[in-house]
């Protein structure tokens, strides 16, 4: 009784085992100079794109879209302006075909013209249109003056005056698996870019979220390229909201000899002088590239340690 006891105790530790997940993530070799921490070297999370995501992306190209084709109304029109998956829309223009399936799109503006970063406005002027990407229709009905289309697939509502583009289908990139994620990397003298725009106009970016970069396939981007979010000091001393942090003081008045924070050193303390420029930079996120143009690239924040900001830089990262 007690060896079947004892049989019956080693195969239930041994199913036990052999159901605990597997340590997928690879094996960390330590840059010299370091000694890997959870903290300095955490394993990523990552938040891979769905076939939504890349559906749904939106860009920003040089080259307009045509005008042409557009949305022009719905079964409801004027009641009802915005469609959603299932209902059916009329599209103006020509060259329709029962069976054909188009993506709608918007020509995006800002309402808001407040600068999130200096120079904003300018970088994303150089990097052309912004569009969204609203949805995904198919051409049931074409005996009208107007197409019959109806509404497969939905990302946001759509209204009279988008407009159609054919549809293509984006191919889904080879993504990596999970990482370490080396928070303090110096620069690895790969290509850079910006974070220009986020989609929505977001300006507090996690993962989930598609930006916008300067930099697309005249650079040699590619979808499936990741690329790492960093932050320097000296760039929240520029930002209006970071920078007031700069101006309040870190110090205790136990403390006989002050230190001071260069940019704001309104007073002479006698103690240490902090500089901002030699504060190392600061990992805070991954991107992957999930469609490009010639001068841009849409990615989605898959990884983030912090909030990404708009004009936080990007460095092509390939471990």
């Amino acid at each position: 009784m007690k060896k079947t006891r004892l049989l019956l105790i080693l195969c239930l530790a041994s199913m036990a085992h052999a159901q605990e997940p597997a340590d997928t993530h690879p094996a960390l070799t330590a840059p010299a100079g370091t000694d890997p921490t959870t903290v300095s070297f955490p394993f990523e999370r990552v938040q891979t794109p769905t076939a939504v995501d890349l559906a749904c992306a939106g860009f920003v190209s040089r080259q307009l879209v045509p005008n042409a084709n557009f949305v022009a109304g719905d079964l409801y029109t004027p009641t009802v302006t915005k469609n959603s998956n299932g209902e059916v829309v009329y599209l103006a223009g020509k060259g329709y075909q029962v069976g054909q399936k188009y993506t709608v799109v918007r020509e995006l503006r800002d309402p808001n013209r407040y600068e999130i970063f200096a120079g904003q406005h300018a970088l994303l002027k150089t990097m052309g249109q912004p569009y969204s990407e609203l949805a995904r229709v198919r051409i049931i009905d074409t005996r009208s003056k107007m197409a019959i289309a109806e509404i497969e697939m939905s990302c946001d509502p759509v209204n009279p005056g988008d407009y159609v583009i054919p549809y293509v289908e984006k191919p889904t990139p080879v993504f990596r698996p999970p990482l370490r994620f080396d928070r303090f990397m110096p620069s690895n003298g790969k290509l850079t870019g910006r974070i220009a725009m986020a989609r929505d106009f977001d300006s507090e970016i996690g993962p989930g979220v598609k930006v916008y970069l300067n930099v697309g396939s005249n650079q040699g981007v590619k979808p499936g390229d990741y690329f790492r979010a960093v932050r320097s000091y000296e760039a929240d001393v520029h930002d209006p909201t970071e920078s007031l942090s700069f101006k309040a003081s870190t110090n205790e008045d136990t403390q006989a000899h002050q230190a001071a924070i260069d940019p704001n050193m309104f007073t002479k303390t006698g103690g240490p002088v902090i500089h901002v420029r030699d504060l190392p930079r600061r990992a805070v996120g991954e991107v992957v590239v999930i469609a490009t143009t010639p001068t841009t690239s849409t990615a989605m924040v898959v990884f983030a340690m912090e909030s990404v900001h708009l004009g936080d830089d990007v460095e092509l990262d390939q471990p």
